[in-house]
C-alpha cells in the first residue's frame, strides 16, 4: 500500500536525496493512476520550477515573483520584477539554475522579452538574489505564444524557446528570433559551435514551443503548441526546421521538415514542461489536464497520468530523490481553482502506478 508523506517531510527528503539515497526505481509509466502527494499550495499563476542550492524555486507569471518553497511548503517571496509587462500570455516564465550559484529567469518587458541572470546568494530557506544583469532582450513578445522556457543542456549552455507571437511567418526567418530554439553561453554569447554563424538560433520553425529535456545520452528533446491541428514532441537537431508554419505535425514526407515523434490534438494535450526520467518523457499538459507519459523507444507507447485530478498541468521536473514534481496552472484565468490552486504535487519513485 502506497503511503503518502506530509509536505515537509517530503521537501526535507528531497535535499538530503542527491547525497544519501541509492538509485531509486524507476516510475512505473504503466498504470493510469499516479498518486500525488503535496508539497505547496496557495501560488498564483506559476509558470517554472528550478532546484537551485537545496532549494525549489518557483516563478509565477503575473506577479512577477520568484519563490522558494520552504520544507513546510511556504513561500518564501526572493524577488518580484516591478518592471513586468504581464499581458496575456507574457510576464515571468522561464527559470534555470546553473550551478554554483547562477538563476536565469525569462520574462516580458516594454522593450519585449529578455533573458536575465541574477546571482543566487546564501543557503536554503535563506536565499537572496542580486540584482539581475539582461543577457539578450527585445525577443518577440505580445499577449500569445512568448514560448519561455529555459533549461540548462549537457553542455553547461542555456537554452531557451521563443515563439512566434501571433507572427507565424518569422519562425522560417533565420534574421529574426521569433518561432526558435535559442542556445547560448551562460553569459549570453553566441557559441562558435551554434549552427547559424554568429547567431543564437539553434532550431527553427516553432510555433510555440513550452518544453525542453535530454536524455543521458544527449538526444535532446521539444513540446510544442500546434494551432488547430496537432501538437507534437520532437527530437531537437542543430539547425533543423521543424516546419511551422507550414507544416503543423508530421509534414507527409516533406523532407525540408523534421516531423515530430508523437502528435496529438491540442484539445487532449497543449504540453507545456517536460521532464525525462528513465526513458520516458512526462509532459505537462493544460487543455489535456494530464500528465503524459510517453516512451521515447516506443513513441506509439503512451499513458495518462493523474487523469484530470489535478487540472491543468504546466510544468514537471525530475527531483533530487528520483520523484517527478508536477506544477498546476489552474488561476492564470482558462482554468478553474480548487481550494488551494496553484499546488504543487509529488509522484514518488515507483508510485506513478496506482
Amino acid at each position: 500500500m502506497n503511503r503518502l508523506l506530509g509536505s515537509g517531510v517530503l521537501l526535507s527528503a528531497l535535499v538530503l536525496a542527491g547525497c544519501s539515497t541509492p538509485t531509486p526505481p524507476p516510475i512505473t509509466a504503466t498504470e493510469s493512476q499516479a498518486v500525488p502527494a503535496p508539497l505547496a499550495t496557495g501560488l498564483e499563476a506559476p509558470w517554472s520550477m528550478a532546484y537551485a542550492q537545496g532549494s525549489l524555486l518557483v516563478s509565477e507569471r503575473d506577479s512577477g515573483r520568484i519563490v522558494e518553497v520552504s520544507e513546510s511548503g511556504e513561500l518564501r517571496e526572493l524577488v518580484r520584477l516591478d518592471d513586468l509587462v504581464a499581458t496575456g500570455e507574457g510576464g515571468l516564465l522561464g527559470l534555470a539554475f546553473l550551478a554554483p550559484d547562477q538563476l536565469f529567469a525569462y520574462s516580458t518587458a516594454e522593450s519585449g522579452n529578455r533573458i536575465q541572470r541574477f546571482t543566487l546568494q546564501g543557503s536554503a530557506g535563506n536565499l537572496s538574489l542580486s540584482a539581475p544583469r539582461t543577457l539578450i532582450d527585445g525577443l518577440p513578445s505580445a499577449s500569445i505564444h512568448n514560448g519561455g522556457r529555459l533549461a540548462i543542456g549537457p553542455d553547461g549552455m542555456l537554452y531557451a524557446t521563443v515563439g512566434d507571437a501571433g507572427n507565424p511567418r518569422q519562425a522560417q526567418d533565420l534574421q529574426q528570433l521569433g518561432g526558435k530554439i535559442l542556445r547560448m553561453a551562460p553569459d549570453g554569447s553566441v557559441p562558435g559551435d551554434n549552427p547559424f554563424e554568429n547567431s543564437h538560433v539553434y532550431s527553427y520553425g516553432h510555433r510555440n514551443a513550452q518544453g525542453l529535456a535530454w536524455r543521458d545520452d544527449g538526444t535532446m528533446y521539444a513540446s510544442e503548441f500546434g494551432q488547430n491541428t496537432f501538437d507534437e514532441l520532437n527530437i531537437i537537431e542543430a539547425g533543423g526546421n521543424y516546419g511551422w508554419p507550414e507544416a503543423e505535425g508530421k509534414s507527409g514526407g516533406n523532407r525540408s521538415y523534421i516531423d515530430p515523434i508523437a502528435q496529438w490534438s491540442p484539445s487532449e494535450a497543449s504540453p507545456s514542461g517536460i521532464a525525462i526520467l528513465d526513458g520516458t518523457a512526462y509532459l505537462a499538459n493544460l487543455r489535456g489536464e494530464v500528465l503524459r507519459a510517453v516512451e521515447l523507444e516506443k513513441p506509439a507507447t503512451e499513458h495518462e497520468l493523474l487523469d484530470g485530478r489535478l487540472g491543468r498541468l504546466r510544468d514537471v521536473m525530475v527531483d533530487p530523490g528520483g520523484g517527478l514534481l508536477v506544477l498546476t496552472n489552474n488561476t492564470d484565468g482558462r482554468g478553474q481553482p480548487a481550494t488551494g490552486d496553484d499546488r504543487i504535487v509529488r509522484i514518488a519513485p515507483g508510485q506513478a502506478g496506482g
